[in-house]
């Protein structure tokens, strides 16, 4: 009778040793609260593993460099609002600067004002970012991007926008030329001006206000001459394109105080009437520097002697320049606004992003305690089982059964 043989020693031997590995294994996972911990345990959850911390790793990337931007972007912001209100407090100083009781030295100590405004101003547009660069640097640069030279003040740097170079390339700085150095001309559509008399060589007499559009349609986009000749009463106001060379309107009789209308636009003449009076009007283009505009204010409150006419017309063109400065201003600071709204939402989908990614991770690794519990206690149920069964068989010898 065969009661036992070599195989069936080692077939009950080699179970114990996968029930018992199994079961280590499980404790191990209990242990770690992890399903996979080497790309043996599951190949395709490892593979799914490595894909999400790929992703996860791209988006704290990505939110580095949000963060990186959003700290930017809040500097530019404030920059604008401070330029925004210290140019305010150089238009009301302007303004006052048209009272007819005010004499030179009145109008020099505004003008003093305004040029410690200015410094202020430069200073701003010179704000480093607390990194080693300069909000308003454009491309970059490890200089103040305005420089204050005799001639004025000069941007340095270089034009456009540092970009952080991840796949949304957000934004790192401002560009200065744009911020600075861009407003609109006049009134934002034409700009206008005083010309030499055409008699006397003399200022005119009278003073041209910015004008305004009336009719968008039939701008031409053409630079224009107005002269007045004759006096009062006798004197007629001829318009000529001089683009095309052609004249366009003629008043006749000429009174100032009165709006002339030609070509979609409006202006006014006001003072009083001298023959060869002239004055031009020419397309507004996006060339009005801030620090030119206040250098010319200032120099021009601190000349004597300017008659009430020159006052008025010089007041004019500043406040005009100011205005149109102001209004960039506010444009800036509403693209950096939107990149701040860019980032608030790109911060979101990001979030969205890394979360959905943790989850496919912790899908794909992390264990179920309640399943992995309920296993190790049934492996080690059948390991007992298999202990108990082998020591009952070993037992089975052919000298123990005869001595039965």
């Amino acid at each position: 009778m065969r009661v036992s043989t070599a195989n069936l020693y080692s077939s009950t031997i080699a179970q114990l040793q996968r029930r018992q590995q199994e079961l280590q294994q499980t404790q191990v996972q209990l242990t770690s609260g992890k399903r996979v911990a080497d790309a043996s345990d599951d190949p395709t959850g490892a593979a799914r593993i490595e894909r999400a911390l790929a992703a996860i790793g791209r988006v704290d990337a990505n939110q580095r460099a949000l963060e990186a931007s959003r700290n930017s972007m809040t500097l530019a912001e404030s920059a604008m609002g401070d330029a925004t209100e210290i140019l305010q407090q150089i238009r009301e100083t302007l303004v006052a600067t048209g009272n007819a009781s005010y004499g030179d030295s009145e109008r020099r100590s505004l003008a003093d004002k305004i040029a410690g405004l200015r410094k202020q101003l430069l200073s701003i547009a010179n704000r480093p970012d607390g990194s080693g660069g300069y909000v308003f640097s454009g491309q970059g640069s490890s200089q103040p991007p305005f420089l204050d030279e005799a001639t004025g003040v000069r941007f340095n740097g270089v034009p456009g926008t540092v970009l952080t170079g991840n796949l949304d390339n957000f934004a790192m700085t401002v560009d200065g030329r744009l911020a600075w150095e861009q407003a609109r001309s006049g009134n934002g559509t034409f700009a206008t001006g005083p010309l030499p008399n055409a008699n006397t060589g003399q200022p005119p007499t009278l003073w041209i206000d910015s004008g305004r559009v009336t009719n968008p349609q039939a701008l031409t986009g053409h630079e224009y001459a107005i002269q007045i000749d004759g006096t009062t009463g006798l004197s007629q106001a001829t318009i000529t394109d001089v683009t095309t060379g052609s004249v366009v309107a003629t008043v006749l009789p000429f009174e100032p105080g009165k709006a002339i209308v030609f070509d979609g636009m409006t202006i006014t003449l006001n003072g009083t009437v001298t023959d060869g009076d002239r004055f031009e009007i020419k397309p507004s283009v996006a060339d009005s520097n801030i620090f030119n505009v206040l250098d010319r204010v200032v120099g021009e409150l601190r000349t004597p002697n300017r008659s009430a006419i020159q006052i008025q017309q010089s007041n004019i063109i500043a406040l005009r320049d100011i205005d149109q400065s102001f209004a960039n201003f506010q444009e800036v600071r509403s693209l950096v606004g939107e990149r701040l709204n860019l980032l608030d939402g790109t911060e979101s989908r990001l979030s969205g992003l890394k979360l959905y990614n943790q989850a496919e991770r912790s899908a794909a690794e992390d264990l179920d305690m309640t399943e992995a519990i309920s296993r190790f206690q049934i492996q080690q149920t059948g390991y007992d089982a298999a202990l108990r069964s082998y020591a009952a068989v070993q037992r089975l010898t052919l000298f123990q059964y005869l001595n039965f």
